[in-house]
């Protein structure tokens, strides 16, 4: 993160305070001197402060929460508007909606209204009002598209709010105060800074001034969101590696199956073919036995019939 350089702000006019008769004794710490009536902001606390803003901001912006821009200011309008768009953050530039944050369920139906609108146009179903009809919900659509249409894809409350004149804004630091929201502002000598949780001092009133405050906020909110989005990618190429392990032993498992099948039936083809072996040796071994047994016989017959004639003779 690129550290801010004093002399940066003192080009763009980040030093002018107020009047001396319009200060809050709660901004005295930040306060360098008094000129022509007009008290000095201390430049090096307001790089100390906007150097610890903006690591607290890249923070939140990582953890993937929003960070919500307010400045309905004439000369910051424009400024907040592109460099928030930039982020792609939310942002509010007109008037502040009351129960914005206290509320915001609320204000979530406001944002569907719209978009049952923008549906409305695309299925054709507009086209069967009336012209009169047609005409109310075509103002309707854009009355909450200045107020609103910023913050139609923040889902949830933000993670943070980023003020540029507290005093104009009062509104919105109490509704952050009520639900414990973190706040960072540009506080000017007129302001009470204990109403911030981060405080940056700076002149909240010159268009250059609030320029390059944001600037610095933006560029601290992209790093930390290119963080989150490269810890994405190497936990989805983590998940994608160890799915592909956990699929290997699987395939290694499969191929040792297929191998034990094959061995089986070859040892099933083998015992097969040994039996047919054994069966064909069988019938052999009778036939040659049985020539072998008759001769046996044979023989046995020829034997007992001279014992035969001996007993004959003996008896006559």
């Amino acid at each position: 993160m690129a550290l801010v350089e004093v002399k940066e702000l003192l080009d763009s006019g980040v030093h002018f305070g107020h009047l001396t008769r319009k200060w809050d004794p709660n901004m005295a710490p930040y306060i360098y001197m008094e000129r022509n009536g007009i008290h000095i902001i201390n430049l090096y606390k307001t790089a100390a402060k906007l150097e610890e803003a903006s690591q607290a901001l890249a923070k939140i912006a990582t953890s993937g929460r929003k960070i919500l821009f307010v400045a309905t200011k004439k000369q910051a309008k424009d400024i907040v508007s592109e460099k928030a768009a930039n982020v792609n953050m939310p942002y509010i530039t007109e008037r502040w909606p009351g129960g914005m944050l206290t509320n915001f369920v609320t204000i979530r139906k406001a944002v569907k209204k719209m978009a049952t609108i923008d549906r409305m146009k695309k299925d054709g179903t507009f086209l069967t009002l009336s012209k009169k009809e047609r005409l109310q919900v075509d103002r309707l659509r854009a009355k909450l598209e200045k107020n609103l249409g910023s913050i139609s894809e923040m889902t949830r409350l933000p993670g943070a709010l980023f003020v540029i004149d507290i005093k104009c804004e009062h509104i919105a630091i109490k509704e952050a105060q009520k639900l414990n929201i973190p706040i960072f502002a540009m506080v000017d000598t007129n302001s009470d800074p204990r109403q911030v949780d981060y405080v940056i001092p700076a002149n909240d009133d010159a268009s250059k001034s609030i320029e390059k405050i944001l600037t610095t906020v933006t560029d601290a909110i992209a790093e930390g969101l290119a963080v989150r989005k490269a810890e994405k990618e190497t936990k989805d190429a983590e998940k994608t590696a160890e799915v592909a392990v956990a699929k290997e032993p699987k395939l290694e498992t499969t191929e040792a199956t297929e191998t034990n099948v094959e061995a089986k039936a070859e040892a099933t083809e083998a015992k097969a073919e040994t039996n047919e072996a054994e069966a064909t040796k069988a019938p052999k071994a009778k036939k040659a036995a049985a020539p072998k047994k008759a001769k046996a016989k044979k023989v046995a017959k020829k034997e007992e019939a001279p014992a035969k004639e001996e007993v004959v003779k003996e008896e006559e």
